[in-house]
């Protein structure tokens, strides 16, 4: 099989950054090449500037290697990751930083840092993450959510889950995002809980949020095929064409996610939402354009 590895990320992605200053970013855990290949990446599209926490050595020598001078930019030395969440987190909470991006850092270290109530980063909303999934050849975003931090959500997290996801939506241009709930079966099945579920949380959004479109249950086709839909005499506005997929649980979303990128070369931009500050969560085999895109995003959604 044929893995696309450094898959095309959208202009107007990139083209956050001829409408703002770049973003003060703390680089958690930045001593290792693809880490520091993303952020030189970022830096010179005038996205970023850093604050590298890690080990000083290893980033110098990371830095060397691709024949950047970082001499400009702060290292804060950090000895293990737990000590590099932990610095970083508490300067973003102090106002020092303006987003967070994860390095080479285990995430449920980097969450935890970010979580502590000392830090000062915990906001009314739960944390979630948002994933922006783009094609070669389109600029139409699909987002996914959650895909990456809440395991089996339950209804007080997929309301947070719900609304973030909408803000990021109406961020990247989609005045009015047509939203999905993703189950297997167009109709309510007591046998399939995510059926209820998506149904419930549908009546709620409809009364909860407003410049959005929402339908569910719908299976994964009805939700992005209008051939399907057309087959299958679904005519709500929503089927089809969706512009989010709010899935039941992480392993239906992660699952679905990964299969766009590594069989169908799709671009992933991926931000937490909930704290503070904006906060990148890529996974440690992502692409640098997967982390570059990610930046682009998470500027795009801090102002």
């Amino acid at each position: 099989m044929h893995i696309i590895p450094d898959p095309q990320i959208p202009p107007s992605l990139l083209a956050v950054a001829d409408n703002k200053p770049p973003e003060k970013v703390g680089i958690v855990g930045a001593g290792k090449d693809v880490v520091i290949q993303s952020v030189k990446r970022a830096f010179e599209a005038d996205l970023l500037v850093p604050v590298f926490y890690g080990d000083t050595n290893d980033i110098k020598k990371c830095a060397d290697d691709l024949n950047w001078d970082i001499s400009a930019f702060e290292i804060v030395q950090a000895d293990d990751e737990h000590a590099a969440g932990h610095l970083a987190a508490m300067a973003a909470g102090r106002g020092e930083l303006d987003m967070l991006m994860k390095g080479q850092i285990h995430s449920d270290e980097y969450l935890k840092a970010i979580l502590n109530k000392e830090a000062g980063l915990r906001t009314k909303e739960r944390l979630t993450h948002v994933f922006s999934i783009t094609f070669d050849g389109s600029e139409k975003p699909l987002l996914i959510s959650d895909a990456a931090v809440n395991a089996t959500p339950d209804f007080t997290t997929q309301k947070s889950i719900i609304r973030n996801a909408v803000y990021v939506a109406h961020k990247l241009g989609i005045a009015c995002p047509k939203v999905a709930f993703l189950s297997a079966t167009e109709t309510t099945n007591p046998h399939i809980p995510s059926s209820i579920t998506a149904h419930e949380l549908c009546v709620w959004a409809k009364d909860n949020i407003e410049n959005a479109l929402f339908c569910g249950p719908l299976a994964f086709d009805l939700c992005i095929s209008p051939y399907a839909a057309k087959i299958k005499d679904i005519t709500d506005p929503v089927a089809g064409h969706a512009d989010i997929i709010i899935v039941p649980e992480i392993t239906v979303g992660n699952a679905l996610l990964k299969a766009m990128v590594h069989m169908m070369g799709a671009c992933s931009a991926g931000v937490v939402m909930g704290a503070k500050v904006p906060v990148i969560l890529t996974s440690r085999a992502a692409p640098p354009a997967a982390r570059l895109a990610s930046v682009a995003l998470a500027s795009l959604v801090s102002e």
